[in-house]
């Protein structure tokens, strides 16, 4: 049984280093001499500090350096979180698990290089469930990552403890990835931006590369669409991929009238809440009263998808436990929570049905492609319904009853990911009964990041997101 308890909003705003502002206001401010980046970085871990009891974000500190500079890139200064399923020189990498011992890492993951590149501060690294799989970041003996806007509720996942030090305003920016929502979701749950980049945009991690279907992009979560704009520009500068078009630098709206189409509902069947709807459809009318025609579309999936994405979330849990002793060599996949244990059980009663799983995925990528016939983006819910309580989906709740609570709860997420395709979920207007925000999303073909953010700006012009501090 779902269990409810009544909670309050947490956040670290301030009158510090830090103040109001976003990742590009404070590298400005910084670059300027208004405020020195070894100030910012302690009042960001004190921040960090205030907020921890309440929201379990935290998975590493790492001590503030006393001669951090401003340095060059784009958000030189800044202080930030990696999330803690990405390599960081120095640091254990857990994986959000107990079924191993996590060593420190011996290098810096691609990805890391390329966000240090922007001139970050990091300033430890972040909670997230066990080994990404869940929406939620919860887990069977420890406290879950709250949300800050109601700590009754959950944060999202997988990069749950990210979105809740940006939301609370801990630090500015903080890295995320995404290997079926685990961007777009806790971005949707905390208020957040939140996009999930084209496949090969970014370095890639290397269990990235080792997975028969690559579905992970790595990006950030931030509270502005300029942050998130200035993250791709700052990643490309340090390395651009040759085969996708330059993003270059978005500084807001575009003029071009664009093509959007939209959906409600999951094209799998899965109906969204009425609170969802509605945010979607107030959407509908902000980009028709920008001069965009949007009209409804039926984005023709596979209908087998939703089985097949859970085939394969089955088989990934399967070859963690298979090869997990390289993660650690006291790991135990008995030691794994429910949630995993029941996705490889499950898959080991239908592994025979790989190759055939594998193959039609891959073919999602023509059926989303038609898609796109005639529009630019894809307007639609992040998640089927708003955020849900701690415990709702949490590893303790019966394996059959939890894994129906996560289709009926990510419906719309993981199809950008088998395809590759960028999507970007950002805040509405909309609000639950207890206070917690509504996202939206936008998809769009390989390579549109520049499209994707300009249709963002709009939005956050004409709708200023709501902030946690007021």
């Amino acid at each position: 049984m779902t269990t409810f308890e009544e909670r309050t909003r947490v956040h670290a705003f301030r009158d510090d280093a830090l103040g109001d502002h976003d990742a590009v206001g404070l590298a400005a401010a910084i670059r300027r001499g208004e405020v020195g980046a070894a100030e910012v970085a302690r009042d960001a871990a004190e921040r960090v500090r205030a907020v921890e009891a309440e929201l379990n974000a935290v998975q590493t500190s790492v001590d503030v350096p006393a001669d951090v500079i401003g340095g060059r890139g784009a958000f030189a200064g800044v202080p930030t979180f990696v999330k803690d399923n990405t390599e960081y020189l120095g640091l254990p990498t857990g994986h959000g698990s107990t079924a191993f011992t996590p060593k420190a890492a011996r290098r810096h993951a691609p990805v890391v290089r390329q966000f240090l590149g922007s001139g970050v501060t990091v300033l430890g690294k972040t909670r997230l469930p066990e080994f990404g799989f869940s929406p939620t970041t919860e887990y069977e003996g420890a406290e879950p990552v709250r949300n800050p806007w109601n700590t009754g509720y959950s944060a999202g996942g997988s990069s749950g403890g990210s979105a809740a030090l940006v939301a609370a305003g801990a630090v500015p920016i903080a890295h995320a990835n995404d290997g079926g929502g685990s961007i777009r979701i806790p971005a949707a749950c905390c208020g957040l931006v939140g996009l999930k980049p084209t496949r090969g945009r970014v370095l890639a991690n290397a269990q990235s590369r080792q997975l028969p279907l690559d579905i992970v992009s790595d990006g950030i979560v931030s509270r502005s669409v300029r942050d998130t704009a200035a993250f791709l520009a700052a990643a490309e500068t340090y390395w651009r991929n040759p085969k996708l078009p330059p993003v270059g630098r978005v500084d807001g709206p575009s003029q071009r009238r664009l093509r959007i189409g939209f959906l409600l509902d999951s094209p799998n069947g899965v109906a969204s809440d009425t609170v969802t709807r509605a945010a979607v459809t107030e959407t509908v009318a902000t980009f028709e009263r920008l001069g965009h025609t949007v009209e409804p579309v039926e984005p023709a999936i596979d209908p087998r998808f939703t089985d097949d994405f859970l085939t394969y979330w089955g088989l990934l849990s399967f070859l963690i436990g298979a090869t997990g002793r390289t993660l650690g060599t006291d790991f135990d996949r008995h030691r794994m929570d429910g949630l995993s244990r029941g996705l490889r059980d499950t898959y080991l009663q239908n592994w025979r049905r790989t190759p055939a799983v594998l193959r039609r995925l891959k073919r999602t990528k023509e059926a989303y492609a038609a898609s796109f016939r005639g529009i630019d983006l894809l307007l639609s819910p992040v998640l089927a319904h708003t955020t849900p309580p701690i415990g709702h989906l949490g590893p303790t709740v019966p394996y059959a009853t939890l894994i129906e609570r996560i289709l009926a709860y990510v419906a719309f997420t993981p199809v950008d990911n088998v395809v590759g395709t960028p999507s970007i979920s950002v805040p509405t207007p909309h609000a639950t009964e207890d206070g917690l925000p509504v996202g939206v999303m936008l998809s769009g073909r390989p390579g549109s990041e520049r499209t994707l953010l300009e249709a963002a700006f709009a939005l956050e012009v004409e709708h200023p997101f709501r902030r946690i501090q007021d």
